[in-house]
């Protein structure tokens, strides 16, 4: 066999590297294309999300300027998340982000970037804001932690501390972990 014999296999083998090479080129070629592990299966603007005790009162409440849930790992992941922990007799917890992540089990809200806590005065209850980022909460027992930074104000007091547990419910519970330091004005 001579080459002069063989030539319709060359120029068959050369179109196919041709045709090969044109089709990546323009990414005509998709080989298993699946769709991302971590996408997102519905998602919702104005996210809202209530909780009753047992009496049927409002015992909490979730408020989110966008929500996406994913499928995957069940995480619903929030833009501007508001949780309020609700109590009877004195204003409620309103606990406030950027962003923030719910476990696929809801046990566990993580609040990412400036976080802030507020509760208004009312009778016997003083005012309170809380300033500090990164904060996990536990929304089935009302508690939340972090170990960045965090600013208590009760003007005109006011303490920093790094690292802050927090307890939304009778008895409720606060506690600065570490470097706490205090601007307090006596009457």
């Amino acid at each position: 066999m001579t080459l002069q014999e063989n030539k319709h296999y060359l120029y068959m083998g050369a179109i196919a590297l041709m045709s090969w090479w044109l089709a990546e080129l323009t990414g005509v070629i998709e080989i298993g294309h699946e769709a991302p592990a971590h996408s997102p299966d519905y998602f919702s603007k104005g996210y809202t999300k209530w909780e009753m005790n047992e009496s049927g009162t409002l015992k909490k409440q979730l408020l989110a300027e966008e929500m996406i849930h994913y499928s995957d790992d069940g995480t619903t992941h929030m833009v501007k998340p508001v949780m309020f922990f609700f109590k009877e007799k004195t204003p409620p917890w309103i606990v406030k982000s950027e962003t923030g992540i719910l476990s696929g089990d809801g046990k566990d809200l993580l609040l990412n970037g400036q976080v802030t806590i507020d509760r208004a005065k009312a009778k016997g209850v003083r005012q309170l804001t809380i300033n500090t980022s990164e904060l996990k909460v536990k929304p089935e027992t009302s508690y939340a932690e972090t170990n960045e930074w965090a600013e208590l104000i009760s003007v005109p007091n006011k303490t920093t501390g790094t690292g802050m547990k927090l307890t939304f419910v009778e008895p409720i519970h606060l506690q600065l972990l570490s470097h706490v330091k205090g601007i307090y004005e006596t009457k």
